[in-house]
């Protein structure tokens, strides 16, 4: 069952991907750009739900989807059936790894929970995410990712001082599942290199959301004081906020005095490092509103490409407050190979966000589109033992789906 020109650290390794949406994708997709070989099963008539998550579309092509299945070959199976119920049960004896994000219980009454899994594949790292965790009192709860960040309380000390709480912009809790079964995974994987034991994985949204938390948790154990809401602002770090420039805004950070006193002198108001109020960083956070409205006066007189070009000079942390149009077009992110363009057997050139794991010795890498619906399904099928015979029935019989090629794209840039 090994990919067609398999690289990087984890070539060789298979993994069964029984997700949908993005925490399950996006983890998959991180063991996929590492070099794994990611069979994932979809439903044969409407696929992963976010196939239809839209608009954008590229033609018929979700950029949703897209966005986390890159690497991936694409099964569509039908679980319902016995047959595919029965060809998944087979894959599942094979593969190094089997990452499934249903609610608690649907995987067991497949036939494809850990326990069923483990008797005929013990060596397997069996990955489960859900809202709450399968070993919990709330395991039977749906999950979402907004509901976690309200639950966790991140929710609550995002948004401007003076507004409500605001969600977070993009997917935190998925992403941060997502990423925190990829870590689970590979742990495992190394300690069954060393004892040959699989093991289960229970991976909660709100467990990963709350993990973020961080520093902030730890200062109100600290001090039980309830977090407040800073817009950009930091809540023990001053000057630490985006700023009003003639043209746009200026994110600024000052990590302790002696940046604080660079920042002064490039911005003109070294008259401010002498003040009483804003001598240290406890001080400054004391007056942080006195020290904000000096500086506003000041970064209001000229634009934001002049004051980063005074506040680099000074080796002053700042950056412009990039559109998301503006921060994909940072040629540094070219540069960091963190823009990758792949050939869609359907629409032609689509790019995405890269990897960010940099390894000297196996690199990530992008080799192939995210797949369109049944891709794979007569390769996998085949590289099970089944003929061109018994695939074909299947497919006759609706219990999958297989793409047929597609005629070689125009090349194009479409995303």
């Amino acid at each position: 069952m090994a990919e067609s020109n398999p690289t990087g650290p984890l070539t060789g390794i298979r993994v069964l991907d029984l997700t949908r949406v993005l925490s399950g994708p996006f983890a998959t997709m991180v063991l996929a750009d590492l070099g794994a070989d990611v069979i994932k099963i979809e439903d044969p008539v409407r696929g992963d739900d976010t196939r239809h998550w839209g608009p954008p579309f590229v033609e018929s092509e979700s950029a949703y989807f897209m966005s986390v299945n890159r690497n991936k070959r694409s099964l569509a199976l039908d679980l319902k059936s016995d047959r595919g119920r029965e060809i998944a049960r087979t894959l599942a004896a094979e593969v190094d790894v089997i990452v499934e994000n249903f609610r608690p219980g649907v995987a067991a009454r497949l036939g494809l929970g850990y326990e069923a899994v483990r008797g005929t594949n013990p060596g397997v790292i069996y990955a489960s995410i859900s809202g709450y965790g399968h070993k919990s009192s709330e395991s039977d709860k749906p999950g979402y990712d907004p509901i976690m960040q309200a639950r966790s309380g991140l929710m609550s000390i995002t948004g401007e001082a003076d507004g409500g709480p605001a969600r977070v912009g993009v997917a935190s809790a998925d992403i941060s599942a997502g990423l925190w079964t990829a870590i689970g995974t590979l742990a495992a994987l190394h300690h069954r290199t060393a004892t040959g034991r699989g093991q289960w994985i229970d991976l909660s949204l709100l467990d990963a959301q709350v993990s973020w938390l961080s520093n902030v948790a730890g200062a109100w154990f600290a001090s039980g004081g309830v977090p407040a809401r800073y817009g950009t602002g930091h809540p023990s770090i001053v000057p630490s906020e985006a700023f009003a420039t003639s043209d746009g805004l200026l994110m600024l950070a000052a990590g302790n005095d002696a940046m604080w006193d660079r920042m002064a002198a490039a911005l003109g108001v070294e008259q401010l490092v002498d003040d009483p109020r804003f001598e240290t960083n406890p001080l400054r956070v004391a007056h942080r509103d006195d020290l904000r409205h000096e500086l506003e006066q000041v970064l209001a007189t000229d634009t934001t490409a002049a004051w980063l070009e005074r506040l680099d000079a000074a080796a002053v942390p700042a950056a412009r407050v990039n559109s998301i149009g503006e921060a994909l077009s940072d040629p540094l992110l070219r540069e960091r190979d963190m823009i990758v363009e792949l050939e869609h057997q359907h629409v032609g050139l689509v790019r995405s966000v890269g990897s960010p794991v940099k390894l000297s010795e196996t690199p990530p890498s992008m080799r192939s589109a995210p797949p369109v619906l049944g891709q794979d399904t007569r390769a996998v099928l085949a590289e099970l033992g089944l003929d061109p015979t018994e695939i074909q029935d299947l497919i006759d019989q609706g219990q999958v789906t297989a793409a047929e090629p597609a005629p070689t794209a125009e090349r194009r840039l479409r995303v």
